[in-house]
């Protein structure tokens, strides 16, 4: 039974390990992402063609 509790602890103790280095990794900017912002521009034109096309054909369903 002695073997759960110091298994449990080692556990805890490796998954407080890991979260601080996470909550590390963020704050130094690890995850930001630099590239998407830079092509957003190249793919929401896409997204309106889109939209406008759709919005074309429910125009000619209805007439």
């Amino acid at each position: 039974m002695s073997v759960i509790y110091v298994l449990l602890a080692i556990s805890i103790v490796v998954a407080v390990f890991f979260f601080i280095l996470f909550i590390v990794s963020v704050k130094s900017g690890q995850y930001d992402d630099a590239y998407t912002p830079s092509v957003r521009m190249l793919f929401e034109d896409e997204l309106v063609k889109e939209d406008s096309k759709t919005q074309k054909s429910k125009k000619n369903q209805t007439n």
